[in-house]
């Protein structure tokens, strides 16, 4: 079987295990359904995810003319406290800002390699969770808008990280954590702005992902340098292939990038 396409984020379904799916424009693969097999990857171009042209990708799927001018690149979602949309004021695109910014959003603690707090939009739960590769998460708070998600990120990450060691998380370096104590541990920091808006009661989520065999010494595929690569696909998490000779292959990080896979 032999598919082509642009490289997307993978698309997920809350399941035990995680399931997985590579959508291209005219079909999809069950990336499940391939463990145990033979793949081989083929770089054959770019498409920038905005304007779909055959440019190199900047950054988040984007060629750079794109990414410093399109508002789904702008700061504030990668820093969410510069939110300006409940403010009325404009970024680069105030419409599709306030569609964005002036939704649910959650604060949450999720442990991938080690606690770290983070935030996502409220329908992108347990979405978030899943790409980061967390074992189990929970919610702190839940707010109206994303500038008071992110202020209470910013209070929060000087007590609790705010980054995941992808390494460790591929290798499964993992410990389990109270995730509750760690909640009530951190409330006495939340923002004043934010603390109604805490969740008491809710009880921690366990993912479970289909991964038969853990790398003790990941190492990155660069596909775009390499050109071609094949090997056995032995896990998916996060947002990475596996493979049994412990390279890795970021899917979320190659957006934009044209591929051929095939299922040797």
């Amino acid at each position: 079987m032999t598919y082509q396409g642009v490289l997307t984020k993978m698309e997920t379904e809350f399941a035990d295990p995680i399931q997985y799916y590579l959508v291209f424009e005219n079909d999809f693969i069950n990336i499940n359904q391939l463990l145990d097999k033979r793949i081989e990857i083929e770089f054959v171009g770019y498409q920038c995810l905005n304007c779909g042209l055959n440019k190199p990708i900047y950054r988040q799927g984007f060629c750079k003319s794109c990414f410093y001018d399109i508002p789904q690149a702008a700061d504030w979602i990668m820093r969410p406290e510069l939110s300006t949309a409940h403010l009325d004021k404009e970024d680069r695109d105030l419409e599709y800002e306030k569609k964005v910014q002036l939704q649910p959003h959650i604060v949450y603690l999720a442990n991938s390699s080690n606690v770290k707090v983070g935030v996502t939009r409220k329908s992108q739960v347990p979405t978030r969770w899943i790409d980061q590769g967390a074992h189990e998460a929970i919610e702190i708070v839940e707010v109206p808008n994303r500038y008071l998600a992110g202020i209470t990120e910013v209070a929060l990450k000087n007590h609790v990280s705010d980054k995941t060691n992808w390494r460790s998380m591929l290798k499964n370096d993992i410990q389990d954590e109270n995730l509750v104590e760690w909640r009530e541990r951190l409330k006495s920091y939340i923002p004043k702005e934010a603390i109604d808006y805490y969740i008491a009661n809710n009880t921690e989520t366990n993912l479970s992902f289909p991964v038969e065999k853990y790398p003790e010494k990941p190492k990155s595929l660069n596909i775009v340098k390499t050109k071609t690569y094949t090997g056995k696909l032995v896990g998916i998490k996060g947002q990475y292939l596996i493979f049994e000779d412990e390279t890795v292959f970021n899917i979320r990080s190659n957006e934009g990038l044209v591929v051929v896979i095939k299922i040797l």
